[in-house]
């Protein structure tokens, strides 16, 4: 009896000393994908979260906004620019949401502009959502996109520099005659833009957008998009300039301008792909090459875009 009395002293003294160890780490649990569908302004709407593996031991992590192109979808937006490995390694919850009738109100003449949409507010309440419902980091907020969802980013930085610490644009601008005048953001944006110079859709020289199948409208060139941001960013107007390696020999080659010294250390960057299409570096070649142009395989956008945001917080 003495010695059964002698094992449970040493069994609860064991069992006191393990949790007064501290707590025990849980096992990072498996990345997780789902949809969120939410009523904004009386309309469904939807998005998709992608959670990296050990989001449940990974704390306050950064989020990026992956915007689809018109007549897109967010299964699209993966397949195009899929951040999903870059999000398991570096704990980063992503984003993919759907527009109103596969569009987004940019500025253009696009269907949920003409039905009044107010995809901005729309963004802040996702941003909202976000951040009550996971351990998303409020200060490390992203927006890129592709075409209709470059010039949505681009929009974002305008109008959402409250939430949105930087943009990144790919095959896309700004539009020329409401938003550009009026991008008065209230705080710097660091801006990256990615823009093929034969790219069939969305003109490289910007004007007017006749190409068949888009919203249309009247955007600013390349250049001139960088120059805003340059001037609105406090940057150095004269960048330094890279050609980056000819890897693939694909037909493309990239030129890389960076714009640094910034207020609060914010900076643009510009990244003119010759004989780039309609598309994104390293993606899927979602159309034919005769329809949206060549996918420069020099570098890769994702991992380019992410290297840019990380740098920065709001």
């Amino acid at each position: 009896m003495k010695l059964f009395f002698n094992l449970l002293t040493i069994s609860i003294f064991l069992f006191s000393c393990k949790k007064e160890g501290g707590p025990t780490l849980s096992v990072d649990k498996p990345s997780e994908q789902k949809t969120i569908n939410i009523t904004f302004d009386g309309v469904a709407r939807n998005f998709i979260v992608y959670l990296p593996s050990g989001y449940n031991n990974s704390g306050k992590m950064p989020l990026i906004f992956a915007i689809h192109g018109g007549s897109g979808t967010p299964e699209g937006m993966i397949n195009i620019a899929n951040f999903k490995t870059i999000a398991d390694r570096d704990k980063v919850v992503l984003v993919y949401p759907e527009g109103v009738q596969k569009n987004w109100n940019d500025g253009r003449p696009t269907a949920p502009n003409q039905l009044g949409i107010n995809d901005v507010v729309f963004f802040n309440q996702m941003c909202d959502y976000m951040i009550n419902n996971y351990s998303v980091d409020e200060k490390k907020i992203y927006a890129t996109g592709i075409s209709n969802g470059g010039f949505m980013s681009t929009r974002l930085g305008c109008e959402l520099s409250n939430r949105i610490a930087a943009i990144a644009v790919n095959a896309a601008t700004i539009e020329a005659t409401t938003i550009a005048p009026n991008c008065k953001p209230n705080r710097p944006v660091p801006a990256l833009y990615i823009h093929g110079t034969t790219d069939p859709l969305v003109p490289f020289l910007g004007g007017q957008i006749t190409a068949g199948g888009t919203a249309g409208g009247t955007i600013l060139s390349h250049f001139q998009v960088i120059e805003k941001w340059v001037a609105l960013n406090g940057c150095n107007s004269t960048p330094t300039i890279t050609d980056l390696p000819d890897i693939a020999n694909d037909g493309t080659t990239i030129k890389q301008r960076v714009y640094s010294g910034g207020t609060n250390g914010s900076e643009v960057v510009s990244y003119v792909i010759t004989n780039g299409g309609h598309t994104w570096p390293q993606g899927y070649q979602y159309l034919n090459e005769a329809i949206i142009g060549k996918t420069s395989q020099d570098m890769n956008a994702c991992e380019v875009i992410w290297t840019f945001f990380k740098r920065f917080s709001r």
